[in-house]
């Protein structure tokens, strides 16, 4: 069964956005419970550039949050600053989700000193030679992701079941290298790994039908049919944490559905052939 972990407390959706910057706690609060009522398991959190601006504020709007709703609050934060703020502010009886940890910083595993968290990981980047590199393949992500969930069971306590591994999704229309193929890939290494038994494994969906028209060729709408079709060919692979907008179904799509056929297609291609095969998702004929 697929889980949601609902990212629509952020500011880089407009209505969110204009929350933030009224200070209106109690829009937020309401956001919040709306998010729990369509079925999210969990709520990201982040308040974008305010967050580091005004942390008397990100305590507030944690603290508001918090008494609205009983999820778990996964704060979205890539410093380890305001990280420290968040995970101060939370309530000390509840489990937080630190997002998101990478081998590039890992230095933010210091945070599991202050409470117990789980921890979402980013499996797209990986430390070599002491630089921060972009995974492009699936074994490099896969190796990464069994890498640092490794580390934080064996040197950090971890329970499988507190790492959610995050294999990153790419807008499809930009994606010419085979990017999703292989994050799909790497899905199936992770899951497949006895080793790995018992973690999460994760993705932001909200991107993937970005810069696409709002409606398919069959008059559906595209960008939840994409996000739909994603879920349909990982779930079975081990995927089963979406970071997206909770009243958005995830159910699978049938195997005949038009955008899941053209979508296991574009994930075969490279280059312009990208380009020239989703005008097919959208354009009738």
């Amino acid at each position: 069964m697929i889980e949601v972990i609902g990212d629509r407390i952020n500011p880089g959706f407009k209505a969110t956005r204009a929350l933030v910057e009224a200070s209106d706690l109690a829009g937020l609060q309401a956001l919040a419970v709306k998010q729990v009522e369509a079925g999210a398991v969990a709520l990201d959190f982040t308040l974008g550039a305010r967050g580091k601006s005004d942390p008397a504020f990100l305590v507030e709007a944690i603290r508001a949050v918090q008494d609205a709703v009983e999820v778990p609050l996964c704060f979205d934060y890539p410093d380890l600053a305001v990280q420290r703020v968040c995970l101060e502010a939370y309530d000390p009886r509840r489990t937080p989700i630190i997002n998101s940890l990478a081998e590039t910083r890992w230095e933010m595993t210091g945070l599991l000193k202050i409470r117990p968290c789980r921890v979402m990981l980013m499996a797209s980047e990986r430390l070599e030679g002491g630089a921060g590199k972009p995974n492009k393949t699936a074994a490099e992500i896969a190796s990464t992701g069994k890498r640092c969930a490794l580390r934080l069971m064996r040197e950090h306590g971890l329970a499988p079941q507190d790492i959610l591994v995050d294999v990153s999704v790419s807008a499809l229309i930009a994606d010419t290298v085979g990017l999703n193929r292989a994050a799909l890939e790497a899905i199936g290494l992770l899951g497949a790994d006895p080793e790995l038994e018992g973690i999460h494994i994760s993705g932001g969906l909200t991107n993937i039908g970005q810069q696409l028209p709002p409606k398919a060729a069959d008059g559906s709408d595209l960008k939840r049919q994409l996000e739909r079709a994603f879920v349909t060919v990982a779930v079975p692979l081990g995927f089963d944490t979406v970071l997206g907008t909770p009243w958005h179904s995830f159910e699978p799509l049938p195997e005949d559905n038009p955008v899941l056929m053209q979508f296991r297609h574009i994930l075969t291609l490279n280059g312009t052939d990208v380009m020239r095969a989703m005008r097919k998702l959208y354009r009738p004929g």
